[in-house]
């Protein structure tokens, strides 16, 4: 079973993605709905609300412990809220599961969202699939136990610490599953004849 982070965000678009594939998931609203589930996604959306929901109901320190064994896959606020440290911001207690330094909305306002392609690389292939950048962070420096995975251009979109993901878009806007089938159970049905937007 995989939940989704539902405080905030687009987190609706992720359970259906996993529901497509067929990958059991539900809706995490409460701490204690961690001890039920394998792995999480912490979903994109506006991060200091997140945050400050987060802080509420002590979810850090909870999430902080379910990394320590299973695996969470974070998306666009998702990736702020996972890296060690944000750029030039104090509003945000980042988790520090992934080991990268990222700045907020970095790409721009909502009016600067765009779709292009990004290279991922995924169990040793290749893909390269067109994808949202919705108010995208972008990760500024990383450490030395994170692997860069995906890439826009220059910029590092897609990351891995250990068992932990994080992308700086939004693959649950596309036609393929192929990042949520790979971290959550561990292969890839990958159809380049879906990979138009």
């Amino acid at each position: 079973m995989i939940g989704v982070l539902a405080l905030q965000g687009d987190y609706d678009k992720h359970l259906r993605t996993l529901d497509r594939v067929n990958i059991p998931a539900i809706d995490v609203r409460y701490p204690s709905q961690l001890s039920k589930i394998d792995g999480l996604i912490i979903p994109g959306g506006e991060s200091t609300t997140m945050n400050d929901l987060m802080s509420r109901i002590d979810f850090h320190n909870h999430l902080i412990d379910f990394a320590q064994k299973k695996p969470i896959m974070g998306t666009c606020a998702g990736l702020i809220l996972m890296s060690k440290k944000i750029k030039n911001d104090d509003k945000i207690n980042p988790l520090g599961i992934l080991d990268i330094e990222v700045t907020r909305n970095a790409y721009g306002r909502q009016l600067h969202s765009f779709i292009d392609k990004v290279e991922v690389v995924v169990d040793g292939s290749i893909i390269n699939e067109r994808v949202a950048f919705i108010r995208a962070p972008k990760i500024s420096s990383i450490g030395k136990s994170t692997e860069v995975i995906g890439k826009h251009k220059n910029d590092i979109v897609g990351v891995k610490t250990g068992i932990h993901y994080g992308f700086a878009f939004h693959p649950e806007l596309s036609e393929n599953a192929y990042l949520h089938q790979y971290i959550f159970q561990g292969k890839t049905h990958y159809k380049e004849e879906n990979n138009a937007a």
